[in-house]
């Protein structure tokens, strides 16, 4: 088996480490720094510590808190040209997954003459960009350490740029910043973690071990500490976990890409404005079943990895108790269990169905089992009246 495998080259973890981002800012010289990050984040007071050490230092620094859900193109151009114009010699994003999609893009857009529109697919940027430093503030994404930049088109479509030139030089894992949290945020961020992990461990074409010991011991974490983390939010111990566990889910899909569950979420957050963790979480036990015909011996694998001291079995009955712990944990965390409940009719499958296909190359190709668009629908249509497909339907 042959792989390849390239990740963000530093980490930093620890209670607070976002106030020590002026000592890696001077490793580059920094004169001028731009911070990416959203006004709902800023608000919050999660850049507050950074904005301040950075001050300290004597950096000059230049706030884009503009960003918006799901990383629309105008948005990361818009922030692009600040960067060109400020003469930003660094760039940094503090934020959920869109401040950091968003800031990887304008990284490299502004230390280059490439337009977006040319970029979108997979290695198809390929010049410079400036230093990079992510800090999430959510449990979910993993961006700070893929090479992948997901952006919503002005056709509100979304398409991905993917490049080793994204990657970061830093990632800055600060739990802190995910203690004032909601609950619903979360569980759904959280959610998308474990989505990431799975879809890694079972994904058709680019499994492999790598990817495979960072998809186990992501879900591992994740699974252990959600549930704790949605009924405390202050526990810093779970927090730092949970983020672990969602920097490992990054590196494993990095590496062995999502597949179903993702394509299938996608037309939800877009056609109908649901946050892209819940999205996941509508649809995730639905495909799961769809999937077991093909990936069951890979799911019972899982079985006890989610569930410790659970005793194996057979594949049927581990894949079976495996789903069922993945449902527990949505429903505990209390993440709806059908599309109605956030709107969703009869009379939208069929769109959702054909938005989805959109993504048979990119997404639908990896998946343990092949779909086309009656199963699609078929699993819209599960998902809607909340419960599983038969095995092999």
């Amino acid at each position: 088996m042959a792989f390849t495998f390239q990740t963000t080259p530093n980490i930093r973890f620890g209670a607070g480490a976002s106030s020590e981002i002026a000592d890696l800012l001077k490793g580059y010289k920094a004169a001028h720094v731009l911070l990416v990050t959203g006004n709902n984040v800023r608000a919050a007071g999660l850049t507050r510590k950074a904005e301040a050490a950075i001050a300290e230092a004597g950096i000059a620094l230049t706030v884009f808190d503009g960003v918006l859900a799901d990383a629309p193109s105008h948005v990361i151009e818009a922030a692009a040209e600040i960067c060109r114009e400020c003469g930003v010699d660094v760039v940094v994003a503090i934020g959920g997954g869109s401040a950091m999609d968003t800031a990887k893009l304008v990284a490299y857009l502004a230390k280059t003459s490439d337009k977006l529109d040319d970029i979108y697919g997979v290695d198809r940027a390929t010049g410079d960009r400036l230093p990079l430093l992510l800090v999430p503030t959510t449990a979910g994404t993993g961006s700070e350490v893929t090479p992948i930049s997901i952006v919503k088109t002005r056709t509100n479509e979304k398409k991905a740029v993917v490049s080793q030139r994204l990657i970061p030089d830093w990632a800055i894992l600060d739990p802190e910043l995910t203690l004032g949290l909601p609950p619903h945020l979360t569980a759904q961020t959280g959610i998308d973690a474990m989505a990431h992990a799975i879809e890694a461990y079972t994904g058709k074409i680019k499994k492999n071990p790598t990817s495979d010991r960072f998809a186990l011991e992501a879900l591992a974490l994740l699974s252990a500490n959600l549930r704790k983390v949605c009924a405390d939010g202050s526990d810093l111990e779970a927090r730092s976990e949970m983020q672990i566990g969602s920097m490992l889910a990054g590196m494993a899909f990095a590496h062995s890409p999502v597949a179903a569950v993702h394509a299938l979420a996608y037309p939800i957050g877009e056609i109908f404005q649901v946050g892209h963790g819940l999205s996941i979480a509508l649809v995730l036990p639905y495909v799961l079943e769809f999937n077991r015909p093909a990936a069951e011996a890979l799911y019972a694998e899982l079985s006890d990895v989610i569930q410790p001291g659970y005793r194996r079995q057979s594949d049927a009955a581990d894949a079976a108790a495996f789903i069922a712990e993945i449902e527990a944990i949505c429903r505990d965390c209390g993440l709806p269990g059908s599309l109605s409940a956030v709107g969703i009719g009869e009379g939208d499958l069929s769109k959702l169905a054909e938005d989805a296909m959109k993504q048979k190359d990119r997404l639908l190709v990896n998946n343990p089992r092949e779909l086309d668009y009656d199963q699609v629908r078929a699993i819209y249509a599960s998902a809607l009246a909340g419960r599983g497909l038969a095995a092999g339907g």
